[in-house]
């Protein structure tokens, strides 16, 4: 399925998509409605490009298997995966609220209280998933979500590890490798060790707003993770504590066993640290070897690591502040006298002004008043101002399908009329849209209740549920039957897409006639393919629906079945010389190895006097022969001499 305008769709006969919450380099996520549970999730859409990658899919569902097995509140539950239309997803847990980069960006460097409550809450989430064999292999600000209430959620735990080798969209890759381990950098085996380094770089950009290591090019910054010497958080802004500075730093060491041992040491730094206390011996020494970096510690390096003090002038700043007590005492005048005077004149201008009010408010009393606006306004706000303005109003509330509740949208006398004061401003505030009652629709056709409520002035949200009614017959809705709704309301009806999909068994590697059986057991038809492989005859080598998806009960599954291995005749070389056989051998498609013989005879020297297996007989493609080979060794000469005695007589 291409992933263009999903709006609306329906994944797994369950998922109806709304809108897409975000795109990355390798998958899409979608706000969606579980049609059966009633509630929302995300779903994540793995791009096009992956799904023909059989590697990559089988890894992507096994960590996604693993990530579901992770339950707990700093974690994003997995609820579901699978595959729809060659389309592979994954359901998770919707959280309303913003990852960590969006707040870093918008609001910058955070309070170092909450830095640390965030930090803490993602140790939570990497202590659980380590004790349960789970490494993360991409903590980053992206990939943590906080909650309208401030609960952090670590989400994507090992999808991204799936598709690692492939990680080759620009923008990723570089907001990647800023918070990569020197272990990732090198390309190294990834350990615990590796998540609370990259842990540390996002403690460094919540108190800084700031990466440590930043470039162009992610070779650029990877080269920096494994050589170059961070800064203290400190030297990027002031107020942060130092011993909040040796955590981080500790954190970022190069080599893992310089680092916390664990998420808990980590958390349990950072509880001290939070609670005014000091951190251990163990943690200083680190971030000093962590500063000491490139060679020694030099002077630069340990004015990075000490404490902030106050500027030149102490706690309470220069002393420039406190210079105006050190001149001499001025003795002022004083201004008593003259207030009293002031005071005296505003009296007598307050009574003038008393007077001619009065005089002036009967004059105006018998002059009629300009009626103003008051359309568009709030019915508060619109009452506050005729009285005002010296009029009575009279409020009348009737429904008005074009105005929001409680907005004034007529008048009478119009803006501009003359009105004696007191006179009477009627406005009419609407009470909201004309209300209907709901029509009752279930049990008829989709397209006659969908014209049933349009003709009541509602609007129709159609949702396909499976169900074991007949399609497009409509099997709930909701609001229920003399509810009344507003003129344009929407009404919910649930319609039967059918019966429900059932799983798929896996199949392949047994035999047919175990297949065939768990199969129909399932309610699937089964159709068999015989195919040439080189698995024993009867065998299941592939089968469509693949395994473990969801299909229609009744509709069929392609098995493919094994004929068993091809033969061929072996050629007979006996007799043949070494070079003719392996020749005649290897065209044949065979493999040759030689074992040499010793033989007295001299022209069996360099021929094949046997073979294993024999000639000519039946034996499959690729089959090692071994060729007993003939190595002349001359016989051992024997010299006998005949003694001679000679007798005199």
């Amino acid at each position: 399925m291409a992933h263009t305008d999903l709006t609306g769709s329906l994944f797994a006969g369950r998922y109806r998509l709304e809108r897409k919450l975000g795109a990355g380099g390798m998958a899409d996520v979608w706000l969606a409605e579980d049609q059966e549970l009633g509630r929302r999730v995300a779903v994540k859409l793995l791009h096009e490009r992956y799904a023909n990658d059989a590697q990559f899919v089988e890894r992507f569902r096994r960590e996604a298997t693993h990530a579901a097995a992770l339950s707990h509140p700093n974690i994003v539950s997995i609820y579901d995966r699978g595959v729809d239309d060659g389309s592979y997803f994954i359901v998770m847990e919707y959280i309303e609220g913003r990852t960590l980069k969006e707040l870093i960006v918008t609001r910058g460097p955070c309070p170092v209280p909450v830095a640390i409550s965030y930090t803490r809450q993602i140790l939570a989430a990497l202590r659980y998933a380590h004790r349960n064999g789970i490494i993360h292999r991409d903590i980053k600000p992206h990939n943590v979500l906080v909650d309208r209430e401030g609960r952090v959620k670590v989400a994507d735990f090992g999808i991204a590890r799936a598709g690692a080798s492939e990680m080759t969209e620009a923008g990723s890759i570089v907001g990647t490798a800023q918070y990569l381990s020197p272990e990732q950098a090198r390309g190294a085996p990834v350990e615990e060790s590796s998540d609370l380094y990259s842990t540390g770089v996002v403690l460094y950009e919540l108190l800084t707003g700031t990466v440590p290591f930043g470039g162009e090019t992610p070779v650029e910054i990877a080269m920096k993770h494994l050589s170059q010497t961070p800064d203290s958080p400190s030297t990027r802004r002031d107020g942060i504590p130092h011993g909040l500075d040796l955590v981080v730093l500790r954190a970022l060491a190069k080599e893992p066993a310089d680092r916390y041992r664990s998420a808990g040491d980590m958390d349990r730094d950072l509880e001290l640290v939070a609670r005014g206390d000091a951190v251990g011996s163990e943690t200083e020494n680190a971030a000093t070897m962590v500063l000491a970096g490139a060679g020694a510690l030099d002077e630069t390096a340990a004015t990075r690591l000490a404490p902030r003090v106050g500027g030149t002038g102490g706690a309470y700043g220069g002393g420039e502040r406190y210079r105006a007590y050190d001149g001499p005492v001025v003795r002022r005048r004083s201004i008593w006298p003259w207030l009293l005077a002031l005071g005296a004149l505003l009296a007598l201008a307050a009574a003038g002004y008393f007077l001619y009010d009065k005089v002036q408010s009967q004059i105006d009393s018998t002059k009629p008043l300009r009626v103003q606006q008051y359309t568009g306004l709030v019915e508060r706000k619109a009452v506050t101002l005729i009285h005002a303005d010296g009029f009575d109003d009279n409020v009348r509330r009737v429904p008005n399908a074009d105005t929001p509740v409680g907005i004034v949208f007529a008048q009478q006398p119009e803006e501009g009329t003359s009105l004696a004061r007191g006179g009477i401003v009627t406005i009419l505030v609407s009470s909201g849209k004309p209300t209907v009652k709901v029509p009752g629709v279930v049990g008829t056709s989709l397209a006659d209740a969908v014209a049933t409520l349009t003709q009541a002035g509602l609007q129709a949200k159609t949702v396909g549920v499976p169900s074991d009614k007949p399609t497009n017959i409509v099997t709930g809705q909701d609001p229920k039957p003399g509810t009344p709704l507003v003129s344009g309301a929407t009404v919910r009806i649930n319609y039967s897409t059918g019966p429900k999909p059932v799983g798929v068994p896996a199949v392949v590697g047994m035999d047919y006639a175990t297949a065939l059986g768990l199969l129909q057991a399932q309610g699937f038809a089964v159709k068999r393919t015989p195919v040439e492989s080189d698995q024993p005859a009867g065998v299941v080598v592939s089968q469509v629906p693949l395994g473990n998806s969801t299909a229609t009960k009744g509709s069929t599954v392609v098995v493919s079945v094994s004929n068993g291995p091809t033969t061929t005749t072996l050629p007979d070389v006996s007799g043949q010389l070494e070079a003719d056989a392996r020749a005649t051998l290897k065209a044949a498609g065979f493999k040759v190895t030689v074992t040499r013989q010793d033989t007295d005879v001299q022209a069996f020297d360099g021929v094949v006097m046997s073979q294993d297996p024999p000639g000519n007989s039946d034996q499959q493609p690729g089959t090692v022969v071994t060729l007993f080979v003939g190595t002349y060794v001359p016989p051992t000469t024997t010299t006998t001499t005949t003694a001679t005695t000679a007798t005199t007589p």
